[in-house]
């Protein structure tokens, strides 16, 4: 039976694609892993960090300074604006000689900025530069995925396109199904099981690449319809990932997809067309375009034409 939320009781959020879940017992946020927390805050999470902390930092020295008057030449006495504009100047290390430490006290907190300064320059730098150079994957998944007669049998088919206009190399997919069922005592079980690709790695990725569960009686779903899928709340996870040669890194996403996306008795249209010179045309506008299942037929795509040839 499941439990509600204790007062106090850490709980995070967790996404799999756009499936959420939750932990309990951790915390979203660990300032004791500030690395990890930078990197995974979005960009305006990002900045708004930033633009608080520096704001506290300034507000810190500001106060010290305006707490000993005569400790900053040229400052206003009591005037908080001039020792906040001059705590922005020493956070910076740039000083325009207007205002100036004048006492041994007002150097001392000055020095202490400035190395807080050379250090939060230097940690900002090397946190941005990390999430502008994180590679980022670029396919594109169709909207739903389809079961559709292939070689006599009823197939699960995920297709994928690469958005990019470099190839992809070394490609590697799972597709996976989560299914909840409920035990005799009532309780609900939560169960992933992996689904056995008919090919799960191509050494090349230029065009798209159509994913195939076979739903035989080795399938976690074999049996299943459009009703018993959505009955069992099944989710199906695609993990691809592919080396770019481009950045000489990997690239990897994950894509979920509820019982209600799957499209029973439908299959893609084809998405590839030959132009006057013979070379294949991708047209990714098509990528995730259905039309009804109306018999078997070869399913076209890059690898199987491969696999044909």
């Amino acid at each position: 039976m499941s439990r509600g939320r204790e007062p106090g009781e850490k709980v995070a959020r967790v996404r799999l694609g756009s499936y959420e879940f939750r932990k309990r017992g951790v915390s979203r946020f660990d300032l004791r892993d500030p690395y990890h927390l930078a990197v995974t805050l979005t960009w305006p999470q990002f900045l708004a960090a930033l633009f608080v902390l520096y704001l506290s930092v300034n507000i810190v020295f500001a106060t010290l300074f305006w707490l000993v008057p005569g400790s900053v030449a040229n400052a206003r006495l009591g005037s908080f604006a001039d020792a906040f504009f001059f705590s922005i100047e020493t956070l910076a290390t740039v000083g325009y000689g207007e205002m100036y430490p004048a006492t041994g006290y007002g150097r001392l907190v000055a020095g202490s900025e400035i190395v807080c300064g050379l250090a939060f320059t230097a940690i900002l730098t090397g946190l941005t530069f990390v999430r502008f150079s994180r590679p980022r994957a670029k396919f594109i998944f169709a909207a739903n995925p389809v079961v559709a007669m292939h070689k006599g049998e009823p197939t699960l088919m995920v297709r994928i396109g690469n958005g990019r206009a470099t190839g992809l190399a070394d490609a590697r997919a799972q597709l996976n199904v989560l299914l909840n069922e409920t035990a005799e005592d009532g309780n609900v079980l939560h169960r992933v099981q992996e689904l056995r690709l008919e090919r799960a790695h191509i050494p090349i990725f230029p065009l798209f690449w159509t994913l195939m569960h076979v739903l035989d009686e080795r399938s976690p779903l074999h049996g299943y319809d459009a009703a018993r899928a959505i009955k069992a709340s099944a989710q199906v996870f695609v993990l691809l990932e592919a080396h770019d040669p481009t950045v000489a890194t990997t690239v990897h996403e994950i894509r979920n997809y509820a019982a209600q996306d799957i499209r029973f008795g439908m299959r893609y249209q084809d998405a590839v067309t030959t132009a006057a010179d013979g070379t294949p045309v991708l047209d990714l506008t098509k990528i995730g375009a259905l039309e009804p299942d109306v018999g078997d037929r070869p399913e076209q795509g890059w690898t199987e034409r491969e696999e044909t040839e």
